[in-house]
């Protein structure tokens, strides 16, 4: 694909908009245009795009509008949107009929949604990983000691659970040790099912994220930052494990410093 003249970001919470528009920049993007959303968006974000303009989670109607006056015609969605605040939604008269039609409602399926009603208005949305390249994980080691036989045991472990619940769309993330499943993510999101595992491991656990077996890359690709990292040191765990080149590892500088000071190994595989 041609590299576009103008990107619209559809911009959720945490650094990862931030970083996408100074990718997007960097490959050539002449004009960036961003919507974001009150509570959830950064304001940072602001200093580094061409156009911004806030709204309400659920203003499906003003989110296309915007976008077809600003001649927006390739679009990302970039960050993560609060799980509560799907849920509880002020939803525009468009956004409530196509939430109507939905027989399933996870974020998946709203967001398959919101992807279809933006293609009908002109907007192709683009995999998350556009202009993100540089940030996918590489198999192997990326932060602190070796593992040892038991962990890379649950390590394995991990991923065969945290494949089976993503592939019947239950979450993407497990907390095990031992060889026990001590937390499975659903809607609650990677840091709280982190917690609920934590307080039944106190200390030692092993956090393994993947992607779907058929991951919609237009959205919810696996990520990992910095934040992750503090949470899991808060929760005392030992190891993080996620999928190589389908996770996006942001600020992995800091990130490899915190894993370090904090006693936590993160590897792809």
């Amino acid at each position: 694909m041609e590299t576009p003249t103008v990107l619209g970001i559809i911009a959720g919470s945490g650094v990862y908009p931030q970083l996408l528009a100074q990718s997007a920049r960097r490959a050539g993007i002449e004009r960036i245009v961003a919507a974001a959303f009150t509570g959830e968006t950064d304001v940072k974000l602001a200093t580094l795009v061409d156009q911004i303009e806030w709204m309400r989670v659920g203003q499906l109607g003003r989110l296309l509008n915007y976008f077809t006056s600003a001649g927006v015609h390739h679009a990302i969605m970039a960050g993560q949107i609060a799980p509560k605040n799907l849920f509880d939604l002020r939803p525009d008269m468009k956004a409530f009929v196509v939430i109507a039609r939905l027989k399933r409602r996870n974020a998946e399926s709203m967001f398959g949604a919101i992807g279809d009603e933006l293609h009908k208005a002109g907007v192709e949305l683009l995999p998350a990983t556009s202009f993100m390249e540089r940030f996918l994980a590489t198999k192997g080691p990326i932060a602190g000691r070796p593992l040892s036989r038991r962990e890379e045991t649950d390590v394995e472990f991990g991923f065969a659970i945290a494949k089976e619940i993503s592939r019947l769309d239950i979450g993407q993330t497990v907390v095990v040790k031992g060889g026990t499943v001590l937390a499975v993510e659903a809607f609650e999101g990677t840091d709280e099912a982190l917690k609920r595992g934590a307080a039944f491991a106190r200390s030692g656990a092993v956090v393994v994220k993947v992607s779907k077996p058929n991951q919609d890359l237009r959205f919810d690709v696996p990520v990992v930052g910095v934040a992750t990292v503090r949470a899991a040191a808060e929760a005392k765990a030992r190891v993080i494990a996620v999928e190589a080149g389908r996770t996006l590892l942001l600020e992995k500088d800091e990130l490899c410093d915190l894993a370090a000071r904090s006693g936590i190994s993160v590897l792809a595989r």
